[in-house]
């Protein structure tokens, strides 16, 4: 029955979308020092104390922006994971799934600028600008990053970019194009990587990235705006421009 399998993909996607954010947590905990056992239970623990809490608001904050927004990313995020093929399926095929990632990239710019925006406080205010300050940095070179796949596969359906990968995976011969996309998941904290025609290969992957990612994201100190957009357009951008010619002279 369509029905249920829908059902069922949504509940997967669903699924894998909360079990990366607990890897996330983890994963971030860890780089952090915290032990394994801490850092396995604290997200649970973390999760429990945030429903208990008392409701805060701050003065003249926009209420149903701070909360829309804030709610919003759960959303954005499982659209995101419903555009990747588990194995021969995808929860909403599509084949300008390049452009809808993209899209809902600049979806979740939006709702954390308005996360800040709709508090009314500074914290938030500065945190939701210095999101978009850093952001300028590595999304161009992200969105140069994701051209060369779809240039490889002449496709910007994602399936069709994972399937041309089935004799030498695109990293071998994109490692720039890869690098970009690390730098700008670790800016995103959107994890998991395109691709492979067997879903639980496609899990696995996803879950080991996310942990790296977020161990390296808890070690790591937080860069200031500069010392991003340096490197992410005098050096990263140009180095993925080259790896789209490469990629499409190898084409021709």
């Amino acid at each position: 029955m369509p029905e249920a399998s829908v059902l069922l993909g949504a509940t997967g996607v669903l699924a894998a979308v909360l079990t990366l954010t607990w890897v996330t947590a983890t994963g971030t905990a860890m780089g952090a020092g915290r032990g394994l056992a801490l850092a396995a239970t604290g997200p649970w623990f973390e999760t429990a104390r945030l429903l208990r809490q008392r409701r805060r608001t701050t003065l003249r904050a926009d209420v149903l922006l701070w909360r829309l927004s804030g709610w919003s990313l759960l959303p954005l995020a499982v659209l995101l994971v419903a555009l990747v093929p588990w194995g021969p399926h995808v929860l909403v095929p599509t084949e300008l799934g390049v452009v809808w990632a993209n899209a809902l990239d600049v979806v979740v710019w939006a709702a954390v600028w308005l996360l800040g925006w709709g508090a009314n406080a500074v914290a938030g205010l500065v945190g939701g600008y210095r999101f978009l300050a850093l952001a300028l940095g590595y999304e161009l070179p992200l969105m140069f990053a994701l051209v060369a796949p779809a240039m490889a596969a002449s496709s910007l359906d994602l399936a069709v970019i994972a399937d041309a990968q089935s004799d030498l995976w695109f990293v071998v011969w994109m490692p720039v194009a890869f690098l970009a996309y690390l730098v700008g998941v670790l800016g995103f904290a959107l994890h998991g990587p395109l691709a492979a025609p067997d879903p639980v290969w496609v899990a696995v992957k996803a879950i080991v990235l996310t942990a790296l990612l977020s161990y390296a994201a808890g070690r790591l100190p937080r860069l200031r705006v500069p010392l991003l957009l340096g490197p992410a357009w005098v050096v990263l951008l140009p180095l993925v421009v080259l790896q789209d010619l490469v990629v499409g002279v190898v084409l021709l």
